[in-house]
């Protein structure tokens, strides 16, 4: 190794912000999975949150998990029991928490080499009515294998959306 060639660690490959690798002197571009839901609901960004920060009660009107174990608070550790994936456990940290409006999960392997990061979004569009929207995407090294062996999750997120309008209607 050349002299110096450590502290360059550039040189010889490291992921930088926004899906670019540089290697041996060449800008790789990574792509990024990614899924995205939106729906409108009528009812109110605090109703609606209340639902979405409720782990216990997932299962009672979402459809795409068995189970959610944990308190869904900032920098706390949720796992989610998909029905995707079953036997599976995907544990995520709450790593924003700006309530009632945006909420972020992140899980997946250590140094980053895969990682996805789900957002959760609510943008009040009259006193009674709210915009909800999740995109989940999915980034790091491995993103690229990875990506080829999982499932396609847009029926499940739009479920997901369509299961939560469902229970905030009914609850208003």
């Amino acid at each position: 190794m050349p002299r110096g060639a450590a502290r360059d660690p550039l040189k010889f490959g490291s992921q930088a912000a926004g899906g670019l690798l540089l290697f041996n002197q060449k800008v790789i571009i990574l792509a990024m999975t990614s899924f995205a839901t939106r729906t409108t609901i009528q009812a109110t960004p605090e109703a609606v949150w209340r639902i979405l920060t409720d782990a216990p009660a997932y299962p009672e009107w979402n459809g795409t998990v068995t189970r959610v174990d944990g308190r869904i608070a900032l920098g706390e550790t949720v796992t989610v029991h998909a029905k995707i994936a079953p036997g599976r456990t995907f544990p995520v940290k709450v790593i924003a928490f700006e309530e009632p409006q945006r909420m972020v999960w992140r899980g997946g392997m250590p140094l980053g080499l895969f990682t996805g990061e789900r957002t959760y979004e609510l943008h009040a569009t009259s006193p009674d009515a709210v915009e909800f929207s999740m995109r989940e995407e999915y980034s790091g090294l491995l993103e690229p294998l990875i990506a080829k062996s999982m499932p396609d999750l847009q029926p499940a997120f739009d479920e997901f959306a369509s299961c939560l309008k469902s229970r905030a209607e009914r609850a208003t």
